[in-house]
């Protein structure tokens, strides 16, 4: 997978940040509820699933909004180089870790940097760091 920079919209990824920005405060102020999505995902699942009505709502908004965009202008093309079970086994790794470091990036990244927790500046440093090093281990070492 590789992103061309030639077609970077600073226009779209900001108004982008602003909706992610202002669906984080909406859910702080109206639930009380941090916008972590895995924490959002695992609590639909069972054994206890909890809270489900807003939980379904939101996810279904997710999954709703490349179809909303779609009204607007084409979706960009999306390929990777990657088998579909190479994929499902990576995303079901990032689910285990976001457990295991009781978050994920929207969670830690988004709502807890700009609550200023230290927790989340340490996670969210923790995650780019392991980012960064697997890129460069796929890209320069293997």
């Amino acid at each position: 997978m590789s992103i061309a920079l030639s077609a970077f919209t600073p226009l779209a990824a900001l108004l982008g940040g602003a909706l992610i920005g202002l669906a984080a405060v909406l859910l702080v102020l109206f639930n009380g509820c941090i916008a972590g999505i895995s924490g959002i995902v695992a609590a639909l699942l069972p054994p206890r699933p909890q809270g489900g009505t807003w939980r379904l709502a939101f996810v279904a908004g997710l999954l709703a909004a490349p179809w909303l965009y779609r009204l607007f202008t084409p979706l960009p093309a999306a390929s990777s180089p990657a088998s579909w079970p190479l994929l499902v086994l990576a995303g079901l790794l990032v689910g285990i870790g976001t457990r295991l470091g009781s978050g994920c990036t929207s969670g830690h990244g988004v709502c807890g940097l700009s609550r200023l927790s230290r927790r989340s500046l340490v996670a969210t440093l923790t995650f780019m760091a392991c980012a960064f090093a697997t890129v460069f281990v796929l890209r320069h070492v293997l």
